[in-house]
């Protein structure tokens, strides 16, 4: 190299192949000629080096390879350290430099010497350009320069996010202004594949992320669209202790699919000596638990190759499980292993699949498993009106799909907010689903509270929060989502918890039932684990798999309209009863209750099952 560079550019990739030549190219096409470029590989298994070698010739170009992946701002400051020009550029190998922004951009600092980083216009979702940051959205790494300085980028052990101001901008704001060149020179390009994609809900989310990046630890994890989770500090009691020593007559249990909502419930069959292994679909959704897990007791199984390392274990069963987006992959394993014991636990409507083709998947796995799980009495008796013989030919049984374990039950209840003011407060862990802006004012009106959880539900309910607040500015409050080591400490302050509001329409004939009425809603268990009566509507009459067992168990509030629910709920003698028996039949609602039958279910499908497969 001639001169020395002026530039350093820093080309973090992971499984690029297919567009790093391309930027790769537009870097060579610089007008500012004395560059160079780091190359780091973060453990791509797609080609990538392949794809890179030809340009190696270029002197100014290098590259080095981690061999696992390890995240963004380790790729980030491994180039930082292998280079040494003043100014620093960034181009991600999935995006384009066009021929004078390096020139542009190197002219906007020399000009601006208080400047520390100067930002280009770009050009995004192939065919909209803008001048410069765009609104709601942080500065993206092909359109930044900005001088060298000691700043290290935030690695994956801190934090894991999409949002550039958190990992390096934001710290680097304090050192001098920001200056834009107010000219598009570069282009974020727009696909699938794009990591903020991978890692925003509801398509992306921390496990399609974990799943796409093979990460093994546990996440430190925050969007910009979605809820802080903190996988280290929840889980690290469960995954540091040491494993539960095999039972003598334990059974080695393959899990496949994904486990939703509150996945390290299985680790209570691990402690009763039961050893766990893991075999993930990997298309899950944000809320589809997958592998590796970060709570740890479970073995992975790769999904290279599968079907041999299923053959080398040996399972003494498969528990295929849960949502709609594993069927077609538990329906292959199934498929594929004929021999071994199957049992096939779902927890969802089967409408989805209806409206989504594997209908006719969800049907063969029922159909065929040698134990059938259902989430509900009503979406037991729901297939077998489907498919008559479906849940009385095989072993059956009834359990709710995404218990929490009962570890997190373990915590002191908080005393009661209307102790303080006067006023009645009622809890939504989630969607306010049924509870329109009218009638959170109406609740106002009697002085009832309305406590809204969930940072990124709060985000997709943006225009309800804005009319429910312009009608009840001093009854609506937001909250950040809470993990379920402080479930019972923050929402046992409440007098009351919602449920799913709907009128349902049924009748009473589950022929007509939608996904509401068969379901147990998630909350359920959250509000039950903090001792809280739980408020839906009162559909008598109808088949509503939540109002029968909150009936059965004598702990919900049921209400037609409003000041009916405000008059029970200022029952003071009639709400303290309901909460000491929420508080008694709690314990029903952990997974850890329901072992014991569910170990003696999966071994009657072991001893009937498994051979004969139809």
């Amino acid at each position: 190299m001639s001169q020395a560079p002026a530039v350093s550019v820093l080309m973090p990739s992971f499984e690029q192949a297919d567009f790093i030549g391309r930027a790769l190219a537009s870097l060579q096409g610089q007008t500012l000629r004395n560059w160079e470029a780091m190359v780091v590989d973060d453990g791509s298994e797609d080609g990538t080096a392949g794809a890179v070698a030809p340009f190696l010739a270029d002197p100014r170009i290098r590259t080095v390879r981690l061999e696992r992946n390890e995240g963004l701002g380790r790729a980030l400051n491994t180039a930082l350290d292998r280079t040494g020009a003043p100014l620093v550029a960034y181009l991600p190998s999935d995006d384009v430099f066009y021929p004078r922004h390096l020139e542009l951009l190197t002219g906007a600092l020399g000009a601006t010497p208080q400047a520390v980083l100067a930002f280009a216009g770009l050009r995004h979702h192939y065919n909209r350009w803008h001048p410069g940051q765009l609104p709601d959205t942080p500065l993206q790494l092909v359109q930044v320069m900005h001088r060298r300085s000691g700043l290290r980028w935030l690695e994956r052990a801190s934090l894991e996010s999409d949002d550039l101001e958190r990992l390096y901008w934001g710290r680097l704001r304090a050192a001098g202004s920001f200056v834009g060149t107010g000219e598009p020179s570069c282009e974020w390009v727009d696909h699938p594949g794009q990591r903020h994609k991978r890692m925003q809900e509801p398509v992306g989310g921390i496990n399609p992320f974990r799943q796409h990046y093979r990460v093994t630890a546990p996440l430190r994890f925050h969007t910009s669209a979605g809820n802080a989770i903190d996988e280290d500090t929840l889980y690290r009691r469960l995954r540091e202790r040491p494993p539960t020593p095999r039972a003598a007559d334990g059974l080695r249990i393959l899990l496949v699919g994904e486990l939703a909502y509150n996945a390290e419930r299985v680790l209570a069959l691990e402690e009763q000596g039961h050893a766990l292994y893991g075999l993930w679909t990997d298309t899950p959704y944000w809320f589809n638990t997958v592998g590796p897990l970060p709570f740890g007791h479970v073995a992975e199984l790769p999904r290279k190759d599968w079907r041999a390392a299923v053959r080398a274990l040996r399972p003494d069963l498969i528990y295929g499980l849960l949502n709609w987006q594993a069927v077609p992959f538990v329906h292959a394993v199934m498929l594929a292993t004929p021999g071994i014991p199957f049992v096939w636990h779902f927890k969802e409507g089967p409408f989805i699949c209806v409206d989504k083709g594997s209908w006719p998947q969800l049907l063969d796995l029922y159909r065929r498993a040698d134990g059938r799980i259902f989430g509900s009495p009503e979406t037991r008796d729901w297939f077998e009106l489907a498919s008559p013989g479906l849940a009385t030919s095989k072993p059956a049984m009834v359990l709710d799909g995404d218990l929490p374990k009962r570890d997190w039950f373990d915590a002191p209840r908080s005393s009661l907010l209307a102790a303080r003011d006067g006023g009645l407060h009622t809890v939504v862990p989630g969607r306010p689903i049924g509870l329109h802006p009218p009638t959170v004012a109406a609740l106002a009106a009697h002085d009832i509270h309305l406590h809204f959880y969930g940072d990124f539900t709060h985000g997709q309910w943006k225009e309800w929060i804005a009319k429910a607040r312009g009608l009840a500015p001093q009854h609506l409050h937001l909250h950040a989502n809470v993990a379920q080591d402080r479930w019972v400490d923050e929402f046992s302050r409440y007098d009351a918890g919602w449920l799913h509001c709907f009128t349902s329409r049924n009748g009473g004939d589950l022929r007509l039932a939608d996904w509401d009425d068969l379901n147990y809603p998630a909350r359920m268990a959250t509000l039950a684990m903090a001792g809280l009566p739980m408020i839906q509507r009162d559909n008598r009459g109808a088949a509503v798999a939540a109002q029968t067992l909150a009936r059965e168990l004598g702990i919900g509030i049921f209400y037609d309209d409003i000041d009916g629910l405000a008059a029970q709920l200022r029952d003071a003698a009639r709400m303290r009863g309901l909460r000491q028996r929420v508080w008694r039949e709690r314990e029903r609602f952990s997974f850890d209750s329901h072992v014991p039958a569910l170990l003696g279910f999966l071994r009657r499908v072991i001893a009937e099952g498994g051979h004969t497969r139809s």
